[in-house]
């Protein structure tokens, strides 16, 4: 019976994994080392492409906020079922250049896929986890997003050899082997758990949890001056080229392929909260580090360990939450959906603000990354704060 628990919650992990990995990793990514080549090929101009990228972030808030709806009333495996499917139908939409609204419309689906695997994948997996082994669960889960930045800065490459179009249709067969792999190892769900009785039920820690919403939502603004400026701050700012620019993003998927395992086994052994909070510490000085020119070490220093955190940080969060509701299991998904979502809104709000303020204040890369320390730096303040505060409602 152990064994085959066993069984079934590996499988279960393993179909965390290729959500993520095609939802994240490859409806979202796979778009970066693409835009050029999409540009070059005329399909459309620079401003409308820029477009394209914000429809994604746009579509991952949506599906972020819808994830949970849809379970409700459809129960968890049809839905993620039918999200991979859908980032899978996306990519092969955007084989085909259509029109812009045609491709808008299918990379804000592909956001909305991505989105909602999000929220609804590892909750739904998780439970079949003990406790002592769900930090490295949740890592393997998450690891997903960063081996599909690898696999989009090594394989869209050279896919783009035979064509854009066919990139495309590499990328939607790829999606839709990794969705067929994940078919049977969803939990056969139906409703979340009726709650808890409420008088004999402890009051949930919402000053914590609410500082923890606050903490995710200034990271996600942390991360963009990496996630978008980091290619074009070593190729223009630098004056290095496009090729260095790439072997940079490479070490920031190679670190983040890594960065959730590691990070979850670290929560398991020190606990999420700590493991949180150191984490915020080393984000904030890596993400200072391009600021600083140090050279060329602490650059591939700073790319590997904000990439380990941009994935590596989900399933500290993820943790942290059902640290905090362990008392309060029906808490715990709507509690991780309201975190992704302010996620998803910050992330989207600073892509837009440092986009803005990098154009109008001259092409200035350096103060790009203080901006993003110094919200690293307030969410480990923040955390720090709660936990010496008296606890309250």
């Amino acid at each position: 019976m152990k064994v085959a628990g066993g069984n079934r919650a590996a499988w279960a992990v393993l179909a965390g994994f290729c959500a993520s990995l095609v939802g994240i990793g490859l409806a979202r990514f796979a778009y970066t080392p693409l835009l050029p080549a999409i540009i070059g090929a005329r399909w459309f101009a620079p401003s409308l492409a820029a477009y394209l990228g914000a429809a994604n972030l746009a579509g991952y808030l949506a599906g972020a906020l819808a994830g949970r709806p849809l379970a409700a009333k459809w129960s968890p495996a049809p839905v993620l079922r039918g999200m991979m499917l859908l980032a899978t139908i996306a990519c092969l939409a955007c084989a085909v250049p259509v029109s812009f609204v045609w491709f808008f419309a299918w990379r804000f689906l592909s956001g909305l896929a991505g989105g909602a695997l999000m929220v609804l994948a590892a909750p739904a997996v998780l439970p079949l986890v003990p406790p002592s082994r769900r930090g490295l669960a949740g890592g393997v889960i998450f690891m997903g997003v960063g081996v599909g930045i690898v696999l989009s800065g090594t394989l869209v490459p050279l896919w783009l050899r035979q064509g854009i179009r066919e990139t495309w249709l590499g990328l939607a067969a790829l999606s839709l082997l990794l969705s067929a792999l994940a078919w049977k190892g969803w939990p056969a769900q139906t409703r979340p758990a009726a709650a808890e009785p409420s008088h004999r039920r402890p009051a949930a820690p919402s000053r914590p949890l609410r500082a923890l919403y606050v903490e995710y939502a200034l990271n996600a603004a942390g991360w963009v001056p990496h996630m978008i400026f980091l290619v074009d701050f070593v190729a223009r700012g630098l004056g290095l080229g496009l090729q260095a620019g790439a072997h940079y993003w490479v070490l920031f998927g190679i670190g983040a392929s890594a960065g959730p395992v590691l990070a979850g086994m670290l929560a398991d052994r020190i606990g999420f909260g700590p493991a949180l909070r150191a984490s915020f510490a080393l984000e904030a000085v890596a993400v200072l580090i391009p600021a600083l020119g140090l050279g060329a070490a602490w650059l591939a220093a700073s790319s590997v360990i904000v990439g380990a955190f941009v994935t590596g940080t989900v399933p500290l969060v993820l943790g942290r939450v059902h640290e905090l509701l362990a008392h309060h299991p029906t808490l715990q998904g709507p509690a991780w959906q309201t975190a992704t979502v302010g996620f998803a809104l910050f992330q989207a709000l600073a892509a837009y603000g440092l986009s803005f303020l990098f154009a109008h204040d001259g092409g200035d890369y350096a103060r790009l990354f203080v901006i993003g320390a110094c919200a690293m730096g307030l969410a480990l303040i923040i955390d720090l704060f709660v936990i010496r505060s008296p606890a309250g409602p």
